[in-house]
């Protein structure tokens, strides 16, 4: 039995639509000439916080218990999650913790204080920020809000798989950028509670390949390292329940390389006029990727956030 339903997923749309509004679904020419077929993207940077991630935050904090709002919340991040966090912390007046690698992108942090959030650096990559968020845990009763063993966060951010199928119910293929598998294990609880035979495609970078490979070999594997420009998808280690719903119904998985990204990033850009983060633009990556089996498919693109630093960008547009 899936830890997340359909029922749940219908029960956070009712939930959030008090709160944030449905995200559009856009379709672009240059986009469809270059694939070679009908391309929809579905334009999750357009939240306030520039990310999915806010759907499963909003939905998770505004339901917990009384008490447990009052003692406070904390995670790991590396960016978007934290933001969700904090973003629904200030909603719901919930005080929020949130630890971040050492060098992690100085625009997410910045962001994450500027929605009130406490912010601690510790670590040199996520999974090791996780650590210390487990030990203040311990110390001050916080609630741990894990970036994806959560049925509440999945199910939060299962709401915007719910809008695709509103806007496209005959989406054939559905490509989904995966650091934990939040987004693609809502899309997963969605297709099987709609019945449809929509094929889901998991991207993630070759340098962050952790849970690619796990879904591949049927148990948990881990990587030394998670390098990748796209920092919203560098996580070493897979979480144990979204894996377990993305070995069920998920089609196929890819990674792409940092060329890969840096190209689609550039292309999202131009094509669109909207600004992608590396890790929202790995979709368009593993499209190109997969030109040849997406001929005449009606295919869906999640753009999941925009939150790209100056730096990063920069250097991106200067390779051009």
């Amino acid at each position: 039995m899936s830890p997340v339903s359909f029922a749940q997923v219908c029960a956070a749309r009712d939930f959030i639509r008090q709160y944030l509004m449905p995200t559009p679904m856009y379709r672009y020419p240059s986009l469809e000439r270059l694939l070679g077929t009908q391309v929809h993207l579905k334009h999750e940077n357009h939240h306030m916080v520039g990310a999915f991630k806010v759907r499963g935050g909003v939905y998770l904090v505004g339901t917990l218990p009384e008490e447990q709002k009052r003692k406070g919340i904390i995670g790991a991040t590396r960016g978007n999650h934290g933001q969700s966090l904090a973003y629904a912390g200030r909603l719901f007046g919930v005080k929020v913790v949130i630890v971040v690698p050492h060098g992690n992108n100085p625009e997410k942090n910045e962001a994450v204080r500027l929605l009130e959030a406490e912010l601690i650096e510790h670590g040199r990559d996520y999974d090791e920020a996780v650590k210390l968020v487990e030990e203040l845990t311990l110390q001050h009763g916080y609630r741990y809000v894990h970036s994806a063993n959560e049925p509440k966060l999945i199910a939060g951010v299962g709401t915007y798989s719910l809008e695709v199928f509103e806007q496209l119910p005959e989406a054939e293929v559905m490509i989904v950028p995966v650091g934990l598998g939040s987004g693609l294990s809502g899309a997963c609880v969605v297709a099987e509670g709609l019945g449809k035979k929509t094929r889901l495609v998991g991207v993630q970078a070759e340098e962050a390949s952790s849970v690619v490979q796990s879904w591949r070999s049927g148990k948990i594997i881990t990587t030394d390292s998670a390098n990748t420009i796209a920092d919203g998808l560098a996580t070493r280690i897979p979480a144990e329940m979204t894996l377990e719903i993305m070995r069920k119904r998920v089609d196929e998985m890819v990674t792409v390389s940092e060329q890969e990204i840096t190209e689609a990033v550039r292309l999202m850009i131009q094509a669109t006029h909207n600004l992608v983060e590396p890790a929202g633009a790995c979709a368009l990556a593993a499209a190109i990727k997969l030109k040849k089996k997406l001929n005449l498919k009606k295919v869906v693109l999640v753009q999941t956030g925009a939150n790209i630093d100056w730096n990063t960008l920069r250097r991106i547009v200067k390779q051009t």
